[in-house]
């Protein structure tokens, strides 16, 4: 009846505006999906949005490649040097915490830009999202956790007041004591068919947990991407109307065999521990002896250090860093750790607690997170290899809404 009055008046039909799903399957490294029928991956969702959408040569991320840092580039467009999340933990005066509250953001998000337009956003365990600004949220924020799942009391205790007792009424299965793929995608499907934000943020945790302990591209890690996909599917039936879906990753994956002890190398070097900080996939340092003494490691077969990343990856990636620093990759299979003063210098991969045989944070040009859009106004395309900065601003176009976003 609108529709026809508008007409019968001789104004302008404005054409509805399109809603977003986007759907992060933590550590979906982009050989994955490009690997797919050689890997024999039962994904019959990811594959129709791959074959009916837009599918990228994957996403280049930032530094560090860390789940929370890069989840917030996402949804900025910046470093993590200029959003201000740095890591996924950041040191506190009594410890060390997660970047939870979105008090720690230093620039607009595209929940508030989708706000600023008139328009509703929900977030189902995106990282950074404990506060205010997003209508329907189940923010990650967690004090027990068993994997990818988190305890769904300390998600209720700062989530939107009603929100998981609504779900819960719904799915009774809700309401166990953890919060895993599963439930996320129970959480997803209530705010999707009974409030229709235009933005939906959710973010797939278990496939990272399990190709933590059981190594990225392994049986398991594989089967548990084919169980993300059926989730996919159960969300993809429920889909309103004018709906794109964008399924992303935050990082690539590596599979680590060995460990190198940067600190047992320095001490038989002789050489200086401070000026030298391992992330465990990189390494720097501000002292040329260090820098020359890795150089020659680097050199000697089995050392388990890898190449020196060049000048200009280091001011494509962190500009503005002193030129006297040096930074280093480990070799293919290996992992800086910070082990003994006296221990051997590479050893296999520890069994003790932490030390997992996958792992990410490595550097940026090291592996690519998969990226795919689909639905409407996304054209059918084999889109290039991206910068992870550029998707905000996709996700924007794709929602009609200006961005970035002006305080």
């Amino acid at each position: 009846m609108r529709l026809l009055l508008l007409c019968l008046l001789g104004l302008p039909l404005l054409a509805q505006p399109r809603k977003l799903l986007v759907v992060s399957i933590d550590g979906l490294d982009h050989r994955y999906l490009q690997d797919r029928d050689a890997l024999k991956l039962r994904i019959p969702n990811l594959r129709k949005l791959i074959a009916g959408g837009s599918y990228s040569g994957g996403l280049t991320g930032v530094v560090p490649t860390n789940t929370w840092p890069s989840h917030t580039t996402l949804v900025t467009g910046v470093r993590a040097a200029e959003h201000g999340i740095l890591d996924n933990n950041i040191r506190t005066s009594t410890g060390s915490e997660r970047y939870w509250y979105m008090h720690y953001l230093k620039v607009p998000t595209l929940w508030q830009a989708v706000k600023k337009a008139g328009g509703t956003s929900a977030a189902i365990t995106w990282p950074v999202t404990v506060g205010d600004g997003i209508d329907y949220n189940l923010p990650e924020y967690f004090q027990g956790r068993a994997g990818g799942s988190m305890d769904l009391k300390s998600i209720e205790e700062k989530a939107t007041p009603g929100l998981v007792a609504a779900i819960a009424g719904e799915f009774p299965s809700f309401a166990t004591q953890w919060m895993d793929d599963r439930t996320r995608a129970l959480g997803t499907i209530y705010i999707l068919k009974h409030h229709q934000p235009n933005l939906t943020l959710l973010h797939f945790v278990d496939h990272d947990a399990v190709a933590h302990e059981m190594g990225p591209f392994s049986r398991e890690a594989l089967a548990a991407l084919e169980y993300t996909d059926e989730l996919l599917g159960q969300i993809l039936a429920h889909l309103p109307q004018r709906t794109a879906v964008a399924v992303v990753a935050d990082h690539g994956f590596e599979l680590v065999t060995r460990e190198f002890n940067v600190t047992g190398f320095l001490s038989k070097a002789q050489l200086p521990v401070a000026g030298t900080e391992s992330r465990g996939g990189y390494l720097s340092t501000n002292h040329a002896a260090v820098a020359a003494a890795l150089v020659q490691a680097g050199r000697e077969g089995g050392s388990c250090v890898g190449r020196e990343i060049p000048r200009t990856e280091i001011e494509q990636f962190l500009p503005g860093t002193p030129e006297a620093a040096r930074f280093f990759e480990p070799a293919a299979g290996c992992y800086f750790v910070r082990g003994k003063a006296d221990g051997a210098l590479v050893a296999p991969l520890s069994r003790e607690p932490g030390h997992e045989p996958g792992h990410h944070g490595h550097w940026p040009t090291r592996y690519r997170a998969a990226y795919v859009e689909w639905g409407p106004g996304v054209a059918k395309a084999t889109l290039p290899a991206m910068d992870m900065r550029e998707v905000a601003g996709r996700w924007a176009a794709i929602l009609g809404i200006p961005w970035p976003v002006v305080k």
